[in-house]
């Protein structure tokens, strides 16, 4: 398996009752991008979430850093669903 994003094709699902916790969770290890209330977004590797918090690492365009996200302040998670 090589370090690239894997590309299901699948519709995005979500259930009853879910949290941005729990859809982070379901997404570990795979690219995601986290929409801030600030407006900002931060496209990384989910690598860990912890309830309040969750940990980004492989950032774009700072591919030597990673990031830890408080999850109260995203307002979106956006994920890759298809490919071109």
């Amino acid at each position: 398996m090589s370090l690239s994003t894997i590309v299901t094709d699948e519709p995005l699902m979500i259930g009853h009752g879910d949290t941005i916790e729990h859809f982070l969770t379901s997404q570990k290890g795979q690219q995601v991008t986290i929409r801030l209330g600030s407006g900002e977004d931060l496209t990384g590797t989910v690598k860990e979430v912890t309830g309040p918090l969750v940990q980004l690492s492989t950032l774009s365009g700072k591919e030597f850093y990673d990031a830890v996200i408080v999850t109260k302040n995203i307002t979106a998670v956006i994920v890759r669903t298809r490919t071109p």
